[in-house]
């Protein structure tokens, strides 16, 4: 199976790249590869939208839509979800990302029986109906879809969005949902196994390396992906706040982590543990894209989530993703209204 120091290597030359270093080559080279195949030809990257996040210090705004029970009447969730894209794709949002769960979560406000939506399917349709912003999960469950699929899916939907999937990637946790659909449930130290040996699968497979992938927990006999991404690989955001698991993966592999915006000296707590995960990995810190996910209400007080919005820039946050608290048409003309300007008057 590919060795850390070599998806360093992956992640390292994709880094460089994102901070306008690169000068013209293919991919950075993998592992010696096991098919004989020769290797596909090199690909020429793409100025992703993360890569321009990652260059600036001022802080962008995502939206994260979570919840389809606003209106009640399922036949109204599409044209809903398709207003609240358009609203978000003219106010210059930067990122637009749904959950991954197949049971609501349950909040107190929500119940396991809510209206959800499939995540994958979903960002298939606001593809259609967007053509700026990045599109991801926040963020897909590692047990949910085996990895070869997870890299083809999210190699489809950067194929039909024209380059601008982000593979958003986490530990699953919400076993009612998993017991219920009969996803298998292990063990919290497995799925962290599992999530590293993913990342590792969708590596290879958005690499030159057609060759086998011989893990612990999976073994995939050829790592063929055709279509390939458009341009340069999908970009990797490790999402969650867990200092010993998560954190340290995020610190080897990722493009760009997401933490919840608490407060920020807790924020700024996790910014360490990963900068001092980063110096024992031998990892660029400056090389992440640190986000935060903000469930606190928005809209209310417009000028205090703005100076918390650039609280948490000057802590090196590059997007804050807001959650629509109400009528998601309604919460997105707002938010382009009171909050888009403010934040962009940031830059």
């Amino acid at each position: 199976m590919p060795t850390v120091a070599w998806a360093r290597s992956v992640t390292t030359g994709y880094g460089r790249w994102l901070w306008g270093a690169w000068s013209g080559g293919g991919t950075p080279a993998g592992p010696e590869r096991e098919s004989g195949r020769p290797p596909r030809p090199g690909r020429r990257c793409r100025p992703g939208l993360l890569s321009l996040d990652l260059r600036r210090s001022d802080v962008n705004l995502g939206l994260h839509y979570w919840n389809y029970s606003t209106p009640a009447d399922p036949a109204l969730i599409a044209p809903t979800l398709a207003e609240s894209v358009r609203i978000a794709e003219q106010a210059g949002i930067s990122s637009f990302t749904v959950m991954d769960h197949y049971f609501q979560m349950e909040t107190g406000q929500t119940v396991a029986d809510d209206p959800m939506l499939e995540g994958y399917t979903t960002l298939g349709y606001v593809a259609a109906l967007s053509e700026r912003m990045t599109l991801g999960l926040m963020v897909t469950g590692v047990m949910y879809r085996h990895p070869g699929l997870l890299a083809k899916i999210v190699t489809s939907l950067d194929v039909l969005s024209r380059g601008r999937a982000r593979l958003g990637i986490g530990a699953s946790w919400y076993e009612r949902e998993q017991y219920g659909l009969g996803v298998p449930v292990v063990p919290v130290a497995e799925r962290f196994e599992r999530l590293e040996e993913t990342i590792l699968i969708c590596l290879q497979m958005w690499s030159d390396d057609n060759g086998p992938f011989r893990g612990h927990h999976y073994q995939l006999a050829e790592t063929l992906c055709v279509p390939e991404p458009i341009g340069e690989r999908p970009p990797i955001m490790i999402g969650g706040g867990g200092e010993k698991k998560t954190l340290l993966l995020a610190a080897r592999y990722a493009d760009a982590c997401n933490l919840f915006a608490t407060d920020q000296e807790e924020v700024a707590h996790k910014l360490d543990v990963l900068r001092a995960h980063c110096a024992a990995e031998d990892r660029d810190y400056d090389a992440i894209a640190k986000t935060v996910m903000y469930n606190g209400p928005v809209l209310a007080r417009p000028d205090a989530f703005l100076a918390e919005a650039e609280a948490y820039a000057s802590l090196g946050i590059s997007e804050i993703q807001v959650l629509p608290d109400r009528h998601p048409v309604s919460f997105t003309h707002q938010v382009a209204e009171h909050i888009a300007p403010g934040i962009a008057a940031m830059e």
